[in-house]
């Protein structure tokens, strides 16, 4: 399928739904790795706890006392309405109780479908895991399991609990109102979503070029586009034959072949389920299979997949980079 019709195709979902479709999967083995969870990984678990959550309310949860966690009760009573994404987080929208003196009241959003008023707004950090789990009978108290890293869990309605887990706590997760992101300020910020039609080569061009950052550290900032890290920039860099040490303007050609490589890394990836390094699962505690197809991230020392020539490593704001030293300027 060429760039044109997989962004074709993605953009019809998007309008159609606001949100990208389910993933395909095929089993393969995992590399071992540390990296957070990007918008490939984090859209797969949305896709996946979407029709798992949507209708069920929260009757009991819990949350670690650090303030990255203890919001988590602000969410009993409230019914799952659908589960968002924008960029690295999930949006989770949350319905009011019923009124016992009326109708349920009204919100903004009740023209467009059942009513939110709220969001629980979770990032996984680097070593989060969402599942699923059986609950003990509901009204009972329902303690959190012991030795994997529980944060927070929120009991439901259908005997089951969603669990987050996260052993280095880098996540966070808070309750807002709806759309209310001002407490969040790196949520509030982010640029636009890749699949989005306001995200443009001319876009991405203006933003690349107002910066005097180097275009991976720009990639980075999540305010050109929303959802890249540092696997998906390498292999976006890489396809597009962009050096990620790059500080000088990006050309219309360039910004249109950089804009074309995100859309397709990204698409390709999330097909697959994302990439599986080392912690991230998905909500059935599987692996992502896209590692396997990455052709520069984690490579440094081999041989470039298009010249051949040895791969490069060096650090780049922080961040492990690798990079062709020939076919990428």
């Amino acid at each position: 399928m060429g760039r044109e019709d997989r962004l074709e195709r993605y953009l019809r979902r998007w309008e159609n739904t606001g949100l990208l479709r389910a993933p395909r999967h095929r089993s393969s083995p995992a590399v071992t790795s540390i990296t957070m969870p990007e918008l490939p990984e984090v859209e797969t678990i949305r896709a996946a706890l979407d029709p798992e959550l949507a209708g069920a309310t929260v009757i009991e949860a819990w949350g670690h006392p650090s303030a990255k966690f203890a919001q988590a009760p602000a969410a009993i009573g409230r019914r799952f309405v659908s589960v968002g994404r924008r960029g690295k987080y999930l949006l989770a929208d949350l319905s009011s109780p019923p009124d016992p003196h009326g109708a349920q009241r009204r919100t903004p959003h009740t023209e467009l479908g059942p009513p939110a008023d709220s969001q629980l707004v979770v990032h996984l950090g680097m070593t989060g895991v969402l599942s699923l789990r059986p609950s003990r009978t509901p009204g009972t108290s329902h303690m959190p399991p012991e030795g994997d890293h529980v944060r927070a869990w929120w009991a439901l309605d259908d005997r089951r609990t969603l669990v987050f887990s996260d052993v280095r706590r880098f996540g966070r997760l808070a309750v807002v109102a709806h759309g209310d992101y001002s407490g969040l300020p790196t949520l509030a910020a982010l640029g636009p979503e890749p699949f989005d039609p306001m995200f443009s080569p001319s876009l991405l061009r203006a933003g690349v070029n107002a910066t005097s950052r180097t275009i991976k550290t720009a990639l980075l900032s999540q305010r050109i586009v929303a959802g890249l890290g540092n696997i998906y920039v390498d292999e976006s860099l890489w396809r597009a034959r962009i050096d990620p040490r790059r500080r000088t303007g990006l050309g219309r050609q360039r910004a249109e072949a950089l804009h074309g490589a995100i859309v397709d890394v990204l698409a390709e990836a999330v097909d697959e389920g994302g990439t599986t390094l080392r912690d991230y699962r998905m909500l059935d505690g599987s692996s992502g299979e896209h590692q396997h197809r990455l052709e520069v991230y984690g490579r440094a020392g081999l041989p470039c997949l298009r010249c051949g020539s040895t791969l490069r490593s060096t650090v780049v704001d922080a961040r492990t980079t690798v990079w062709c030293g020939s076919c990428q300027r």
